[in-house]
């Protein structure tokens, strides 16, 4: 394969190493980074000159090493429709000079890509907020995301200071953020921790599993808090100790309480009584309402950029996950 010359190409993706990265190959690495890219494909961009590393080519077998700079160059222009400003209202929790606090709908993904370049998050904040500062990725202002079809609070920086000063608090851990989730069955401790390293799937990249292999992983942990039970379900407070992707939608699974209608880890079958007709029933009806998996970010604490002040937020949960649970709680009052 040719390698792509100096004038034809455009930068695609950006990347940068993480201060404690591992030696590792450059093409297990980005399999991590870009979404279902298999390192069979990774590969041939490599060796075509597409992958670089501080501004050169490098090989497939490059070990990534920390503070690298690694880009994915292309022939094509990126598309220019991925930072289009659109007039989609946002629910503000609360705003100043240096930051402002959102409360994402379910359905709503964060920043344009595949088969997403309307609709999303940053489309709307390119809208209302100019000359927000970039990090990477061409996603302005945003230090962390969650899932499209979990609601909930993100914080995203106005200025070039607090978004570094806000990354280094979720690199370091220290970003307070509960969600309320909905799981399958009955958890049978009232508190626990799942921990674990966090892999892509092998059977089907778009999930994560929790293994005990730490050399694909990466490194979470997750605290969880019974806050209501109906026997076929549980409510749970949910702290995040670490942010991985997909992280309580994996080790939930793992733990054998996939979260509720959550189609990509078998949490939208009926998983429980399904030989009940009426139980069934109830089921569907109560997944009909809902856009996606039962999870909602509802909390969100952290030291502020501009003075160190400790800061908390909080978000109700969206009226679709509410009247679920209202419906729960009439199901089980009535002896079903």
């Amino acid at each position: 394969m040719e390698e792509i010359e100096e004038q034809e190409f455009y930068e695609h993706f950006r990347f940068e190493a993480d201060p404690g990265q591992e030696l590792m190959r450059i093409d297990k690495w980005l399999m991590h980074k870009l979404a279902n890219a298999s390192r069979t494909r990774v590969q041939a961009a490599a060796d075509a000159g597409a992958v670089r590393v501080n501004g050169q080519p490098v090989k497939p077998s490059y070990r990534i090493k920390p503070g690298d700079q690694v880009s994915i160059v292309l022939p094509d222009p990126p598309r220019d429709t991925e930072l289009k400003p659109e007039n989609i209202p946002l629910d503000i929790v609360y705003e100043d000079d240096t930051l402002l606090i959102v409360n994402k709908p379910d359905g709503m993904v964060v920043h344009p890509g595949y088969n997403n370049y309307h609709g999303t998050l940053v489309n709307a904040l390119v809208y209302h907020f100019e000359h927000l500062p970039i990090k990477e990725n061409h996603r302005p202002g945003l230090v962390h995301r969650i899932d499209k079809d979990t609601s909930g609070l993100l914080v995203v920086a106005k200025t070039e200071t607090a978004l570094g000063f806000l990354a280094k608090q979720f690199y370091d851990h220290s970003i307070r953020r509960h969600y309320i989730g909905l799981v399958w069955g009955d958890v049978a401790e009232e508190q626990g921790t799942i921990t674990g390293f966090l892999t892509r799937d092998t059977k089907d990249r778009r999930r994560y599993v929790n293994t005990g292999n730490e050399d694909n992983g990466k490194w979470a942990i997750t605290h969880y808090t019974v806050l209501e039970r109906f026997g076929f379900a549980t409510l749970l407070r949910l702290e995040l100790e670490t942010g991985r992707t997909h992280q309580i939608r994996a080790q939930m699974t793992y733990l054998k309480h996939p979260l509720f209608n959550d189609a990509l880890y078998g949490g939208d079958a009926v998983l429980r009584y399904s030989h009940l007709p009426r139980f069934r029933q109830f089921i569907e009806n109560c997944m009909e309402g809902l856009n996606g998996q039962a999870l909602h970010a509802s909390s969100l604490g952290f030291k502020h950029p501009d003075d160190g002040r400790e800061v908390y937020f909080e978000a109700p949960l969206p009226e679709p996950f509410s009247a679920v649970l209202e419906r729960m709680r009439r199901y089980t009052s009535q002896g079903s």
